[in-house]
């Protein structure tokens, strides 16, 4: 039996700790359905979100306070809107918190990764003009219950939990940066920042892509060997950040193949030198997808990128269907997520949560709130 009323965590004012209210359940729209939340990720950046955005992004706009945050949210479906037709009560779902105006031109036309408008609900928006979209759509996971787009759902099977369903967000990310780059057998896949939240994921899915070799760069090396025990012995190979040219590298340990495809996922504040070296590595006809956060202009070397056909893609979230292709590969068994270190915290410990961010162990650990 559903109430009236649920719980959520709200930031009332910048930089203060989140508030525990008690609201009205958010009533659903015809094609929307009412998702009972049972873990939503927590973002590492939110306590930059929550402290001081408008000083990070001034021109992306986050949801009006009283403001409920809160990404990825995976959960059951409670209640469907009378123009739902394939989902219903009891279902298991993720939803991807993607929302798009389905007005602009880019909408119109299926690009809707393109959208002009485009929010990460419970986040922030791409462009100011993204602000109208949080009017429609001002809930996050952050809360017992949420309202979602029957377009927004995944499908999750028995054999995914809920805290790692949770995790599909980042996954999503570095999922479409390999098939944008065609990662699959045969092909080696560099991976700059690999053992942090999204580097991780993309070696995951390289895994489940039946990608060749995975390389990759990083700075905590006491997290490389645990990475690698994610393949099998010599698949996976990890240079410390700086300690050699990447290039020189990376043919060393292929055997004189290189790399395809180069996924750079650096964290905030990242120098600019990891990325100009990783597109270096690649072999002609290779293709550079930055996932990441290098904030800095990256000198690139663009006559011989041009003679050697390479590419150079940015990739911002992930589709639905996307989404459910990486569900699928999990019931089936291709893609393993087994090494998450779930943390789950309850809803009234959410700023303990929040700062607890801090204390990770790169991407292996995933923190989460179950309301």
């Amino acid at each position: 039996m559903i109430g009236k009323v649920m719980r959520a965590a709200r930031m009332h004012e910048k930089g203060k700790p989140l508030d525990i209210d008690e609201i009205d359940i958010p009533q659903i729209r015809p094609t929307e359905v009412l998702v009972r939340v049972r873990a939503c990720g927590m973002v590492p950046n939110l306590q930059n979100v929550l402290d001081k955005w408008d000083e990070m992004a001034p021109d992306l706009p986050l949801p009006k306070m009283p403001a409920i945050f809160g990404l990825d949210v995976a959960g059951e479906v409670v209640r469907t809107g009378e123009r739902v037709r394939d989902f219903k009560p009891g279902d298991r779902v993720y939803v991807n918190p993607l929302r798009v105006c389905g007005s602009c031109s880019a909408c119109r036309n299926g690009h809707t990764l393109n959208c002009e408008r485009m929010i990460l609900n419970g986040y922030f928006g791409i462009k100011p003009e993204s602000a109208t979209l949080f009017e429609d759509y001002p809930y996050g996971g952050y809360a017992e219950y949420l309202p979602a787009p029957q377009e927004s759902l995944v499908r999750i099977p028995e054999n995914l939990d809920f805290p790692v369903a949770a995790r599909l967000g980042y996954l999503g990310t570095a999922y479409r940066a390999l098939k944008r780059g065609n990662a699959g057998p045969g092909k080696t896949v560099m991976i700059n920042g690999i053992t942090g939240t999204l580097g991780l994921g993309a070696v995951a899915l390289s895994l489940a892509l039946g990608v060749r070799q995975i390389l990759g760069t990083a700075r905590d090396e006491s997290l490389f060997e645990r990475v690698a025990q994610l393949a099998e012995p010599g698949r996976i190979q990890i240079l410390k950040s700086g300690e050699e040219p990447a290039d020189e590298w990376s043919q060393r340990v292929t055997g004189g193949r290189g790399v395809d495809i180069a996924v750079d996922a650096l964290s905030p504040g990242a120098p600019p030198e990891p990325m100009k070296e990783a597109v270096k590595t690649l072999n002609r006809g290779g293709c550079l997808v930055n996932i990441g956060m290098v904030s800095q202009e990256v000198p690139l070397d663009v006559f011989w990128m041009m003679s050697n056909n390479i590419s150079h893609i940015g990739s911002s979230w992930f589709s639905t269907e996307q989404g459910q292709e990486m569900a699928d590969l999990v019931e089936s068994g291709a893609l393993d997520l087994s090494f998450f270190d779930n943390q789950a915290f309850p809803l009234e410990q959410i700023n303990e949560a929040v700062g607890n961010t801090k204390n990770r162990s790169g991407g292996f650990t995933n923190i989460v709130i179950t309301p």
